[in-house]
């Protein structure tokens, strides 16, 4: 069996899973040739890429909280139109340097439009044209991306995971629902409150059961439907 969700790195020896000429298939003979992000990480990034594209074009990408910052290479590719991306991490990940060679190798065009940054993610100026972006941003991590880009009126999309009951708002939902459902019901009921069209999607939970994927869009940006 070849699981989506494991964390083994993708190495050369899994070329032979990635055989065909589809764009997913291409990402991910790039990243087995950079041989350091584990398996589940691709299909998290391919995931929500291609999901948030649908809706929102053009625009820097902001990945945070963004570890290899696949997500936000991959928001590249999909879409050229936008100008740049910015990685954000508190600490980046050695390997960080390998897997955007490897990209950058597949795709010439991606070299110099992103930039890596060790650094909180509140020390990063947030633009109302960026795309904010962010997988797997632990407990309230989650809830301080939103708070940037919502401070930004910035177009914004979130995959929650480590749900923490203490440091998260899950109101007075639980009594009908589990926690982790109440606090991403919440966020995207605040999102709506401040001023912005939401969607709520998941991404397959064969890759991970926190798969709850909340894009959201200031209204007066908006312009693309579900």
């Amino acid at each position: 069996m070849f699981s989506h969700s494991s964390k083994g790195r993708l190495t050369d020896r899994d070329l032979g899973r990635f055989p065909e000429r589809t764009l997913f298939h291409k990402v991910a003979r790039a990243v087995c040739h950079a041989g350091c992000l584990p398996r589940k990480e691709l299909y998290e990034a391919w995931e929500v890429a291609r999901r948030v594209r649908r809706l929102f074009r053009g625009g820097r990408i902001v990945d945070l909280c963004a570890g290899h910052g696949l997500l936000a290479q991959i928001m590249l590719i999909l879409d050229d139109s936008s100008p740049s991306a910015i990685a954000v991490d508190k600490t980046l990940p050695r390997s960080t340097a390998k897997l955007r060679d490897a990209l950058v190798r597949t795709w010439p065009r991606l070299a110099g439009r992103i930039e890596f940054v060790a650094s909180e993610i509140d020390a990063v100026a947030i633009h109302d044209t960026d795309i904010v972006v962010s997988a797997h941003a632990c407990g309230a991590l989650t809830d301080r991306v939103l708070a940037r880009a919502v401070a930004a009126r910035a177009n914004v999309a979130v995959l929650a995971c480590c749900h923490d009951l203490e440091t998260c708002d899950a109101g007075s939902l639980t009594g009908w629902v589990d926690g982790p459902v109440a606090i991403d019901v919440r966020r995207a009921m605040r999102l709506e409150q401040q001023g912005y069209r939401v969607w709520t999607q998941t991404i397959p939970a064969e890759i991970t059961p926190k798969n709850r994927l909340l894009i959201a869009a200031a209204i007066s940006l908006c312009t693309s439907g579900p």
